[in-house]
């Protein structure tokens, strides 16, 4: 039996089933209370919706509109958190809204940045600056907009490494105990003498006292079909689907532009090269674990980003495309927009095994989502330690105040000065402070091993293979990495061949 193989005995506290953002939030919560923890994930970690994200940390500026105050405070308390516990995945970024007065009036926009600046907290050690009114026909914001958008608002919010953020819970929950197992699909479980009995896919079973059901897309089918637990809770699955284009504007500032159907559309600078555009609301009716950016989708995000620019991008100028489907708690809404982000937590049994749901939830309330399940469940399984995470930090966070950049000033740049500044400082954004472990006593680029190009070189593949579950090129190219953005072709097929794929 391998050292991830499933425990047969005794029975562990908690079974994880999911191995998205909230399943790795839990796991790791839940080992650092002194909770005994196996995770499964029948694919890849963050290898569907946590890895098609628009790859923010925010407190959800439009829901204001739909009065969700609570949801946004928790949000915008939740961002400057992860600021700190993750400095290296989670970083500032300023946002520009042109001002266009027949879509919604100044006041309207001055206000709802005031409440956006106030409702987490905002105080005098707030990590991120306040909004203000701006110039865009003056630089450094008048890059690439067409010239009749004169006005517009600057505010704070933060973009992230939406996949990597996963794996950091993850290996953090292993290094306090927790069992990570991607690939392995729960096909059943049933309450047996007050414990959960699991079969898994791989022929191997474990007892659980207590199940955290965090299957995202698959909640419902998990909940009714494979535990046999009937729920009248439901699911709306939404597409979101983004466009990668050859950079749009110069700075790196972005955008959150007003859409004539009072949606919104990010474009983002992304991997110094491109541009990230998204995102869309549509209602996914085929298979959730393979969804696909449509032509109209992506025509509508084109059509969106042409309002405001000088050159409209045209959808055969993206370089790549991807689509997540969003879980939401399905609250009756008809319009796929105006379905709440906000998460359900349903409990089945309040006395022996015990099966948490989790409906809806975004990827910046994850830390307070697993705070919350993992106290319900501790009334059940016994509390052990207080809650953690809030002070905590996540794998490569342990790092100055000063931030990232300083870090690699400080640190990185003087005992590597060999090191292609690019490639450097792409690898100190996914490592952060454990990138001296990886590079280790290199001297030069020969000891890093086969150079892959795009900025991935053998000894990085190598340590994804060895500590982050990786195990395809895909898991290594496009979710622990966006290498395979600077790739070629044959690039990328040499990847898989030393793989042996």
């Amino acid at each position: 039996m391998s050292a991830d193989a499933l425990p047969s005995s005794p029975p562990i506290d908690l079974l994880v089933i999911g191995g998205g953002i909230n399943g790795a939030g839990i796991a790791r919560d839940a080992a650092g209370r002194g909770f005994s923890v196996a995770l499964v994930e029948r694919g890849d970690l963050a290898g569907a919706t946590s890895s098609a994200s628009s790859k923010l940390v925010h407190g959800g500026l439009r829901y204001l509109e739909q009065f969700e105050f609570r949801l946004v405070a928790e949000a915008l308390a939740e961002r400057e958190t992860l600021l700190r516990m993750a400095p290296h995945l989670v970083w500032p970024a300023r946002f520009i809204m042109p001002h266009v007065p027949w879509l919604r009036p100044r006041w309207m926009i001055r206000a709802g940045l005031f409440l956006y600046d106030h409702l987490g907290g905002h105080h005098a050690d707030a990590l991120l600056p306040g909004s203000a009114s701006v110039r865009l026909d003056r630089p450094p914001y008048d890059a690439g907009l067409q010239a009749r958008y004169r006005h517009g608002f600057i505010y704070s919010d933060c973009r992230t490494d939406d996949a990597r953020l996963v794996i950091a819970n993850a290996r953090d929950a292993q290094r306090l105990g927790a069992r990570i197992l991607p690939r392995t699909e729960l096909v059943a479980a049933r309450r047996v003498d007050g414990f959960w009995q699991a079969r898994f896919g791989n022929g191997e079973t474990l007892r659980a006292r207590a199940i955290a059901n965090v299957a995202g897309p698959w909640v419902k089918d998990v909940l009714n079909q494979r535990l046999g637990v009937p729920s009248t809770d439901s699911v709306r699955l939404v597409r979101g689907s983004h466009l990668v284009l050859p950079r749009l504007y110069a700075g790196e500032h972005a955008f959150i532009l007003q859409n004539d159907d009072r949606r919104v559309v990010f474009m983002i600078p992304w991997e110094g090269r491109f541009t990230l555009l998204g995102t869309t609301d549509v209602v996914e009716t085929g298979d959730p674990l393979h969804p696909q950016a449509t032509a109209e989708e992506a025509a509508y995000l084109c059509a969106a980003a042409g309002r405001y620019l000088r050159q409209a991008p045209r959808p055969q100028d993206a370089v790549w495309r991807y689509a997540g489907v969003r879980p939401l708690y399905d609250d009756g809404s008809g319009d796929p927009s105006a379905i709440t982000r906000d998460y359900t937590l349903r409990l089945d049994g309040d006395g022996q095994a015990p099966v948490l749901s989790v409906f809806g939830g975004k990827l910046t309330t994850y830390r307070r989502l697993a705070e919350q399940v993992v106290d319900k469940l501790a009334a059940t399984l016994g509390a052990r330690r207080p809650a953690w995470t809030e002070a905590s930090t996540l794998p490569g966070g342990a790092m100055p105040a000063s931030g990232l950049d300083d870090f690699v000033r400080r640190e990185i740049a003087p005992r590597y000065p060999w090191l292609a500044e690019a490639q450097r400082d792409a690898l100190a954004r996914r490592h952060g402070s454990e990138l001296p472990d990886l590079l280790g006593a290199a001297r030069g680029p020969d000891d890093l091993g086969e150079d892959f190009g795009g900025g991935l070189c053998e000894r990085e593949l190598e340590w994804m293979l060895a500590r982050e579950w990786a195990h395809s090129a895909d898991d290594i190219l496009w979710r622990r990495s966006k290498c395979g953005l600077h790739m070629t072709p044959e690039q990328r097929e040499r990847v898989g061949r030393w793989l042996g794929e």
